[in-house]
């Protein structure tokens, strides 16, 4: 973002919380936003319960398994309105929902989803995890294997969903879908490339740290929305 006046932004750590519920307080924060027209925003960040989501252009031949067997094992499925295509969201994942008025950070939509690629590859940076973008495939790679998803939706100028970064997340739950679409995408968490645990703690701090740095804001941790 350019430019020396910084927007604030809430920050709020929900810990384990349904893709329902999720939802929910995104679009309460999107209608306040709306309706405020302020410059500031919310940043939600979250684990799932089990949930595999496929966003607007997602092809239902990405699933591995009829969504009724996958139902049975305790995965949670929903059709988003998101960008991107299928994808898994479940604990030990860090997922981030940015709900900010692109206008008011003078961003467009290709800078925004550059920009949020920005702050995880500063994030695996600060863990010692060298990853890059690859061209036409939003999202973060680490080697030959992708370490973070990026799907939003923008509507008005407002943004909504955001990003999933896998901390220490259950990877064979990838094995149910075509992971983004693609067949021959492979996938990885932080905990596997480091061979080591990571405190989910530490990510989410590094996180708040390097989305303040990248949006040029104030990231004020209190309560959002309720």
């Amino acid at each position: 973002m350019d430019g020396s006046e910084k927007n604030s932004v809430v920050c709020q750590y929900i810990n384990k919380i349904s893709y329902k519920d999720a939802l929910s307080i995104q679009s309460r924060a999107y209608e306040q936003i709306k309706l405020s027209k302020g410059s500031g925003g919310y940043l939600f960040l979250l684990e799932h319960y089990p949930v595999i989501t496929n966003g607007r252009f997602g092809n239902d031949e990405n699933f591995v398994l009829p969504v009724s067997q996958i139902e049975k094992l305790g995965i949670e499925v929903y059709k988003s309105d998101r960008g991107g295509d299928i994808t898994y969201h479940g604990p030990g994942q860090l997922v981030a929902y940015p709900i900010i008025d692109l206008r008011a950070f003078n961003l467009g939509v290709k800078a925004y989803i550059a920009s949020l690629e920005e702050v995880l590859i500063n994030l695996l940076s600060d863990f010692a995890i060298n990853s890059y973008r690859r061209e036409g495939y939003p999202g973060v790679w680490t080697d030959t294997e992708k370490i973070a998803s990026i799907g939003v939706s923008v509507k008005n100028g407002i943004t909504m969903h955001g990003v999933a970064l896998n901390v220490s997340t259950d990877l064979d739950s990838f094995s149910l879908i075509v992971p983004c679409g693609i067949s021959d995408v492979r996938v990885t968490s932080m905990e596997r490339v480091l061979d080591t645990q990571v405190p989910m703690e530490d990510v989410v701090k590094s996180f708040i740290k390097n989305f303040g740095t990248v949006f040029n804001a104030y990231v004020n941790k209190e309560n959002g929305p309720a």
